[in-house]
C-alpha cells in the first residue's frame, strides 16, 4: 500500500527547499542579482551561486514545475531521506550540477533553476528502490539516462522552453545526472563493504 512520508523527518528538507524557493521569486531582480549562477560572478569568487542558483526560477511557471517535481520525487522516494541525509545530498547535487557547467559547459552564462538537481535526486531514488528490489527503480534508472541523452542528441523541447521564458538547461540535467550517479556509486560500494564485513 502507497503511503506518503508525511512524517516531519521525511517532509522538513523538501519544505524548506520550497518556501526558501518561493520567498526568493518573490524578492525578484534582487535575489537573481545577488544568487542566480553567474559564470562572470564566480569567475570573481561569488561561490556562492554554486548552491544558490538553484533556488531561483525565471518565472512563476518555471518555479511550479520545479517545485512540483520536487513534490513528486518527496512522494515516490522521501521515505529513503532523512532531513539530514537529504540536505547533504541537495547540496551535493547542487554543487556537481553547477561544477560541471562551470567546467565543462562555458557557454552557460547564466543558469537558475532546480531541474539539474531534481534529475540528480531522480537518480538516487531509483537506486534506493533497487536496493529495496523494486523492478520499477531499474525502470526509473533508465528511463531518465534515455531522457538525459535524447536531450543532448535532439535538444530540449520547444514546448517546455516556452513555458519558463528561458532556454532549458539540458547540460544541468546531465551534470545533475551524473552527480547523482556518483553519489549513488559511493552508496553502492558503502552498501557492499557492510555486506562484506557481515
Amino acid at each position: 500500500m502507497f503511503t506518503l512520508p508525511v512524517q516531519t523527518k521525511f517532509s522538513l528538507a523538501p519544505l524548506c527547499i520550497i518556501i526558501v524557493s518561493i520567498i526568493l521569486a518573490l524578492t525578484e531582480p534582487m535575489s537573481s542579482d545577488w544568487l542566480a549562477y553567474d559564470r562572470h560572478q564566480l569567475i570573481d569568487f561569488q561561490w556562492w551561486r554554486l548552491i544558490t542558483g538553484h533556488f531561483l526560477h525565471t518565472n512563476s511557471t518555471h518555479l511550479l514545475l520545479n517545485t512540483a517535481g520536487l513534490t513528486l520525487l518527496w512522494a515516490l522516494h522521501g521515505q529513503y531521506y532523512q532531513t539530514p541525509r537529504y540536505l547533504i545530498i541537495f547540496f551535493l547535487l547542487c554543487l556537481g550540477t553547477s561544477g560541471g557547467l562551470f567546467l565543462f559547459a562555458p557557454q552557460m552564462q547564466w543558469y537558475v533553476g532546480l531541474s539539474g538537481v531534481l534529475h540528480g535526486l531522480f537518480v538516487i531514488g531509483a537506486y534506493f528502490d533497487i536496493k529495496n528490489k523494486l523492478k520499477s527503480g531499474w525502470l526509473l534508472l533508465i528511463g531518465v539516462w534515455l531522457k538525459v541523452l535524447h536531450e543532448q542528441i535532439y535538444g530540449a523541447s520547444e514546448d517546455v522552453a516556452q513555458l519558463i521564458a528561458a532556454n532549458v538547461a539540458i547540460d544541468a540535467h546531465l551534470f545533475g545526472t551524473i552527480t547523482g550517479c556518483i553519489i549513488i556509486l559511493y552508496y553502492f560500494i558503502v552498501d557492499k563493504q557492510a555486506t562484506a564485513s557481515h
